[in-house]
């Protein structure tokens, strides 16, 4: 948080002489990092709908799967004094851009269109501060999926693995036949949702909650916890040595292709297997990542809403917040972006196979303690304390010999020197 204030202090130092740029009557402004094919789909539904209100749409794309360029360029427009009208941010980042006074409130369309009663509370929650709506849901992501090729299984003659060992055992196998057993992109937030998944299945959702979202030491600085780095480790040894920058996307196609067996990586992913015209439970297979049946890891995607000047910008403001949670586009947008309704009201019927398993965990899991917040995607915790577990993360994938003690305390110290 301090962190987070400093450089946004800075900047506004820096920006104080600049000229505010003039906006449009009745246009918004989206910032948002959906640039692959599935999640750009869903961004050009939200669009559509807006100009058939008669808004302008600005896009305002900002390429990288993990959001963090987004970060940086919003920050720079919102100290200058120029800030778009809704910018992708989520989880705690939220409360912080509120804390900060540049998010507006939507109770006025909260109210009207009955967000309590549709919201599920642990995620309104963090779309409000100091009891009002700064910022809207769009959907709900499980980050702890496993895509696989059943075509891929059958050639080796293997099975979809339910646990780690079983992921070990398999993997060898199809690395024997000349496939790449893991499909990944060598990016900080990539390898932070592989560990993710692993961490879930190590340590269990109470232990991951204690971890990652309350920081408690003692099993931060654990045995258990160089458990997960070991069994980390060996997960990622069955990635292919051209992994190093490639985007999550083209990963998902490796899949897709044939060239390797699985990925892990939450369920945007199934927007390139749609693109790609495949049905699931035939032509792919969705799985809990190895370990984690029953548990489910969330990300929840929002728009958090700038404080704008102009009435014909509020306005159009306002009917973007009500309209990207009506069933319409709920419906349209999630099946394109492989995620599932915000909303607990909708009718899952016409959602595929993989999203109506999802729903069913989402739901099963919050009454019985199996759903968690995601680290990796900014969900249990803040930006900076994400970044200094992302940078641990991808420093133990970079080392020519990874030390999981040595790591856990390297963990445990970043964690403390950011809190």
């Amino acid at each position: 948080m301090k962190s987070f204030k400093r450089h946004l202090t800075a900047l506004a130092v820096s920006a104080a002489l600049m000229p505010t740029a003039a906006v449009q009557a009745g246009e918004v402004e989206v910032l948002h990092w959906w640039t692959a094919g599935g999640e750009a789909r869903a961004a050009a539904a939200l669009k559509k709908m807006m100009e058939e209100q008669g808004h302008t749409w600005k896009d305002f794309a900002v390429a990288g799967g993990g959001g963090e360029a987004a970060m940086t360029v919003l920050k720079t427009r919102a100290v200058s004094g120029n800030p778009p009208a809704a910018a992708q941010i989520k989880g705690l980042d939220i409360r912080e851009w509120a804390e900060l006074g540049f998010l507006t409130s939507l109770d006025s369309v909260a109210d009207a269109e009955n967000w309590d009663q549709l919201i599920p509370p642990m995620i309104s929650d963090v779309m409000k501060y100091e009891g009002e709506y700064v910022a809207v849901p769009v959907n709900v992501h499980r980050v702890n999926w496993l895509w696989v090729n059943p075509e891929v299984m059958k050639d080796v003659g293997v099975e979809v693995p339910t646990t780690l060992d079983e992921f070990f055992e398999v993997a060898d196998k199809l690395k024997a036949e000349g496939y790449i057993p893991l499909a990944h992109g060598g990016q900080p937030w990539q390898d932070a949702t592989v560990f993710d998944a692993v961490a879930l299945a190590e340590l269990g959702p109470d232990d991951y909650r204690k971890a990652f979202v309350d920081h408690d030491m003692d099993v931060i600085n654990s045995a258990k916890m160089e458990d997960v780095f070991a069994q980390f480790a060996k997960v990622m040894s069955y990635v292919d040595d051209d992994a190093a920058g490639r985007d999550w996307n083209t990963a998902t196609g490796m899949v897709i292709r044939g060239e390797a067996a699985m990925q892990i990586m939450g369920d945007w992913a199934k927007g390139e297997f749609t693109a790609a015209g495949l049905t699931p439970g035939e032509d792919y297979v969705c799985a809990p990542a190895p370990g984690t049946t029953g548990q489910f890891t969330f990300n929840v995607d929002s728009f958090a809403m700038f404080t704008l000047s102009e009435e014909e910008d509020i306005k159009a403001q306002k009917d973007l917040a009500r309209t990207i949670l009506e069933p319409e586009f709920q419906t349209l947008f999630n099946q394109n972006k492989g995620s599932i309704p915000v909303r607990t009201d909708m009718d899952m019927s016409d959602f595929d196979t993989c999203a109506q398993a999802s729903m069913e965990t989402f739901k099963s899991s919050a009454d019985d303690g199996g759903l968690v917040p995601s680290f990796s995607h900014g969900l249990a915790t803040t930006s900076y304390i994400q970044g200094q577990i992302f940078d641990v993360v991808t420093n133990f994938v970079n080392s020519n010999n990874p030390d999981p003690a040595k790591t856990t305390d390297q963990l445990a110290a970043a964690i403390q020197s950011a809190m």
